[in-house]
């Protein structure tokens, strides 16, 4: 399964919408996102399990690369 993973970098500051970054994961769970995303140092805003159709449209974007940890 893909997630889709919207975060600040830093874990510190307030989050704001326009600092707010995304990646995609492939994990069995929310939590295995999590905790293959531990060691990190970044503020997770949400985590979005992506259907087949969302995962069509996120491939088209630039910035589509799918992260196994």
């Amino acid at each position: 399964m893909i997630y889709k993973v919207l975060y600040q970098e830093n874990p510190d500051e307030i989050p704001v919408r326009e600092h707010t970054k995304s990646l995609y994961l492939e994990a069995e769970s929310e939590k295995d996102v999590r905790i293959k995303l531990k060691e990190r140092n970044i503020n997770i805003e949400f985590i979005q399990l992506l259907n087949e159709a969302h995962l069509e449209y996120e491939k088209n974007s630039p910035d589509f690369k799918v992260e196994t940890a």
